[in-house]
């Protein structure tokens, strides 16, 4: 049984999120991902002017005579998302927690889809594969991937992301929009799974952090809990030596996540939970729609 509270907030979302899609980027949503989902259709010969991006080697090689790919714009996407139901996103020092923040990010895109006629498919994740939500279309599929995602709670604290990448891979066989949500915290330096699932679809990260993820406040000595192993420690939080260790460990875990990511092509939407979540997908799209120009 879904409870009361959990209604109340997929009503909340429902509303919020359908009027930010009219309001704000209905338009970028079709404009970024519709002509991606492209599949063959035939070969010409080569003219001046085509993309040599184009060029079937294949086919050219057997002719001897140069022919290009053509390609027929699929009616509809399949839009899909990899969550991290792993213990550290319930964690939240701002007015909400990291998984409440992926809940309403996941939706907002989800109707987007919803409207342009997209199928919406979930996969959530820990240290193993946790449920499966498979693709389909409508609102009424939307509400209750929005409510799954709200209540749903991992019995595994601890993450792998490959288990994710691996799923993801064997089930999406058709190139597929795919929204990685996590706080990218434990992110493998390099992985085959991620590679093969950067070049099979169109692969785009969402980061989600709390603000003392990033910075530790100078108060005092403070027990602090790993979610995911339980480990305690006790941390000197007035050492400005100490403080500023940890900001500086921070950055380099993040930045070479980063250097990763877009070493594969893969975009990467930075949201934190003190903060709007709208802005930053706002700029993701304004970006796309430049590149695509």
């Amino acid at each position: 049984m879904i409870s009361h509270e959990i209604l109340k907030n997929v009503r909340r979302i429902e509303i919020t999120t359908t009027k930010l899609v009219d309001d704000l980027f209905g338009g970028e949503y079709e404009s970024v991902f519709k002509g991606q989902g492209i599949e063959f259709a035939d070969v010409r010969e080569y003219v001046p002017g085509d993309d040599i991006r184009t060029i079937d080697w294949n086919v050219t090689a057997r002719s001897q005579h140069p022919f290009v790919k053509l390609h027929v714009e699929e009616r509809e996407l399949t839009v899909f998302f990899a969550v991290d139901a792993s213990a550290s996103c319930s964690f939240g020092t701002a007015r909400k927690t990291k998984s409440e923040v992926i809940a309403e990010v996941c939706a907002l895109l989800a109707f987007a889809a919803v409207k342009n006629n997209d199928k919406v498919g979930v996969v959530f994740f820990s240290d193993k594969i946790e449920k499966h939500i498979p693709v389909k279309k409508g609102k009424t599929h939307v509400l209750r991937v929005t409510s799954d995602i709200l209540s749903f709670k991992s019995s595994h604290p601890k993450t792998d992301y490959e288990a994710s990448f691996d799923f993801t891979n064997r089930l999406l066989t058709r190139r597929s929009v795919v929204f990685l949500v996590s706080d990218f915290l434990g992110f493998p330096e390099d992985s085959t799974p991620l590679r093969i699932l950067s070049k099979k679809h169109d692969l785009i990260a969402i980061r989600i952090t709390d603000p003392r993820e990033l910075e530790i406040p100078q108060l005092s000595f403070l027990e602090l809990e790993d979610p995911e192993t339980g480990e305690m420690a006790t941390v000197d939080t007035g050492s400005r030596k100490i403080t500023e260790a940890f900001k500086q460990i921070t950055r380099e875990k993040r930045l070479k996540t980063e250097t990763l990511l877009r070493s594969l092509g893969v975009d990467i939407i930075d949201i934190q939970t003190d903060s709007s979540y709208v802005d930053p997908i706002i700029r993701f799209f304004k970006a796309r729609e430049r590149r695509a120009k």
